[in-house]
């Protein structure tokens, strides 16, 4: 069984690997390194392609992540399996404590008709489109209050901050609340542009 890689919940999984390992993987000696690490605390082999894989440190990238793959990361980072890294992730309070790289999207650099995928904890996925003017339109929800049709103003997208959102209005034209936030305990976990 495949997962998507680039789902929140498998970047979050990247982020508590970075944080037992001590940095963050950026060239293929640090995955080797990151190999090596992995085997001495498991007992278990993950390859450095794999891994730069689902860091997207290679040319070859994959869209799904094995089960396998997910259940040595996990018990790296101390737990028995993906499943409970899952559950984990459901019953988490308060702020991560961990360090990282933000990349962030200003809607100075969008074009009309541009569009990104948003993601965050425990399982919530986005995909909106830039209308122009700050203004965003919801066009695929997974697991997510904001609906397909909501609109919405926006100035800047953060990776690991919260987003906030104002004038959330839906699809048929009702103010759903002048100010929105998502994401408030553990920011966003995933950002991609992909463009029109």
């Amino acid at each position: 069984m495949s997962i998507e890689s680039n789902s929140p919940q498998v970047a979050t999984l990247r982020q508590r690997v970075e944080g037992k390992f001590g940095s963050t993987p950026r060239v293929h000696s640090d995955f080797c390194i990151l190999v090596d690490d992995i085997f001495d605390k498991t007992r278990e082999h993950l390859s450095e392609t794999t891994l730069e894989r689902l860091w997207n440190y290679s040319t070859r990238r994959y869209d799904t992540v094995s089960r396998r793959t997910l259940d040595v990361l996990c018990r790296y980072i101390d737990l028995s399996d993906w499943e409970a890294f899952l559950m984990a992730l459901k019953e988490e309070t308060g702020n991560e404590s961990d360090m990282f790289d933000a990349r962030e999207v200003n809607t100075d650099n969008l074009k009309p008709g541009d569009r990104l995928r948003i993601g965050w904890q425990p399982d919530r996925v986005c995909v909106v489109r830039f209308l122009g003017a700050n203004r965003f339109v919801a066009e695929e929800t997974l697991n997510a209050k904001l609906n397909p049709g909501d609109t919405f103003s926006c100035s800047q997208f953060m990776l690991h901050s919260p987003l906030y959102l104002e004038n959330l209005t839906d699809a048929d034209g009702m103010l759903r609340g002048k100010r929105y936030g998502v994401a408030l305990q553990h920011g966003l976990t995933m950002l991609q542009i992909l463009g029109k």
